[in-house]
């Protein structure tokens, strides 16, 4: 996979990813590394840190997520958007889980000099507070945008 992306400062929110070169619409850009944990460890590394609406934590299964945070590559740095231009695909292994991969794919053609972009897809189980909605406010600038990274609750299952 030749590089065609460079991180560096973002005017939607630090850090983003912007390509160098085109990038064509199905493209895999670039896979999402860091350091495998279950979400029991996750929970018990972070569970001091107060939520600031930064993480570079990626769900990557039931039994895993990927800690960006240790040994994370460019991909963290990836902005969401209500309006993206990427979109995050799971490669499962079909045998072990902690061989399960995501990538970041091109859903449209990129432009040179564009940033990447993806939906979050940050569903949280407790109501959506406007307080929530603060700390995980979007900044994307998009004419679409939610004004939040989290996504609507799904419908509640019928017994």
């Amino acid at each position: 996979m030749p590089k065609k992306i460079e991180a560096r400062q973002s005017a939607i929110h630090g850090n983003g990813v912007f390509a160098t070169e085109a990038i064509a619409k199905g493209e895999r850009v670039i896979r999402y590394k860091g350091l495998l944990r279950t979400h029991a460890e996750v929970d018990a590394v972070y569970a001091d840190e107060a939520d600031t609406g930064h993480t570079f934590l990626f769900t990557l299964n039931d039994k895993y997520v990927i800690d960006a945070n240790v040994d994370g590559n460019d991909a963290r740095w990836i902005n969401h958007s209500c309006d993206p231009n990427c979109e995050a695909t799971w490669l499962e292994d079909g045998k072990k889980k902690r061989k399960d991969r995501i990538y970041i794919e091109a859903m449209r053609d990129i432009a040179a000099g564009e940033e990447l972009t993806y939906n979050y897809g940050i569903v949280l189980h407790e109501p959506h507070t406007a307080k929530l909605k603060k700390l995980w406010a979007c900044r994307c600038g998009s004419k679409h945008c939610t004004g939040t990274m989290l996504q609507p609750k799904p419908p509640a299952k019928k017994r």
